[in-house]
């Protein structure tokens, strides 16, 4: 049968947090067959609400870890999932949960859209972030986090390490209780070799945030006249641009040259 894990936290003051839960398993399973999980994988679900994306992932997958803060779902999950050898289910707040230091694992979930951004950056700042990560989110933050349709902060801070896309949207009736925006499915896939190099990576950080703000004043600060020209050129642009009129490649071209210089 499923395990169970008693988290050992002190509870939170407030336990719930609003999910518009997914329950049609034609729906999850449409969405399960368009990512990449097998038997070989580990997957952890984030906030499995009710059981019913878990009893899927636990058809298809090697090991399901679900991790729920509210403990009257996990016993809900508990008990739906209750044949399945190959399910732990853990009562714990995601935020504060420890991902797995070591290993392959990868992550599929219909997230609390409430707490999109700091699931994302969770995952996504690991030391040992997931090969793949499917989420359903709010369409207007997949778009952020997607670059689309101009590069965000966000975005810019994400794609060096991951490729990310829009997979599919989703019907506002699929959920309950009904969302009042559209969501969709998010995928993030690692590379096997980061855009940055860590040692390289707050001057990164710097670079885009600053950008954002006055990407104008920005390369007129750190590049002469001369580098700058050369580095446009590289980048594939013809003069200097605002911030909002590149794309992450045209950052990326840019940082190296940066560093080229200084």
């Amino acid at each position: 049968m499923s395990r169970y894990v008693k988290s050992d936290q002190a509870p939170p003051v407030s336990i719930s947090v609003s999910q518009n839960l997914l329950t049609s398993s034609k729906t999850i399973k449409r969405l399960v067959g368009l990512t990449s999980l097998c038997r070989d994988d580990h997957v952890i679900e984030i906030g499995p609400g009710k059981g019913h994306i878990t009893e899927v992932l636990a058809r298809i997958c090697g090991r399901v870890t679900a991790v729920e803060i509210d403990p009257a779902m996990c016993a809900r999950t508990v008990a739906r999932t209750a044949a399945f050898l190959n399910v732990n289910i853990v009562d714990h707040d995601f935020l504060t949960w420890r991902l797995p230091s070591h290993g392959s694992y990868k992550v599929f979930s219909n997230i609390p859209f409430c707490i999109t951004t700091p699931i994302i950056r969770k995952i996504t700042e690991s030391a040992n972030p997931p090969d793949d990560a499917w989420l359903v989110m709010e369409k207007p933050a997949a778009r952020r986090f997607a670059g689309m349709p101009r590069e965000s902060l966000r975005s810019l801070l994400l794609k060096p390490n991951f490729e990310v896309e829009i997979v599919c949207q989703l019907r506002r009736d699929d959920f309950h209780p009904r969302p009042s925006v559209d969501a969709v499915l998010f995928h993030m896939r690692k590379k096997p070799q980061p855009d940055i190099l860590p040692k390289h990576w707050r001057s990164y950080e710097r670079f885009v945030t600053d950008g954002m703000t006055n990407a104008t004043g920005l390369l007129r600060r750190v590049f002469t006249k001369k580098q700058l020209s050369v580095a446009l050129k590289q980048a594939g642009m013809k003069r200097v641009p605002v911030s909002g009129e590149m794309r992450y490649v045209q950052w990326l071209c840019l940082f190296r040259s940066y560093l080229m210089t200084h």
